[in-house]
């Protein structure tokens, strides 16, 4: 299994690494609130973990065009 980023508005995929080979601290999740896991970390039925984050062109797009953050997927 694996723990997949990948970006919120285009859906492409940033990194992946192995589920086995790294812990939720050293990912960072333990400092997360149960309300901010749940709204960035989903379970695949595979088994497989998404994180859903902002990729660096989309956020630079967004800073540049706030207006786009009302619309739900701005950058497809």
């Amino acid at each position: 299994m694996s723990i997949r980023y990948t970006c919120r508005c285009c859906g492409m995929k940033i990194a992946e690494f192995d589920e086995a080979q790294v812990t939720e601290a050293q990912l960072g999740f333990d400092s997360l609130t149960p309300e901010e896991r749940a709204l960035i970390i989903s379970r695949e039925q595979s088994g497989d973990t998404v994180v859903s984050i902002t990729c660096d062109y989309c956020r630079e797009a967004l800073n540049q065009n706030p207006e786009l953050s009302l619309v739900g997927s701005p950058l497809q």
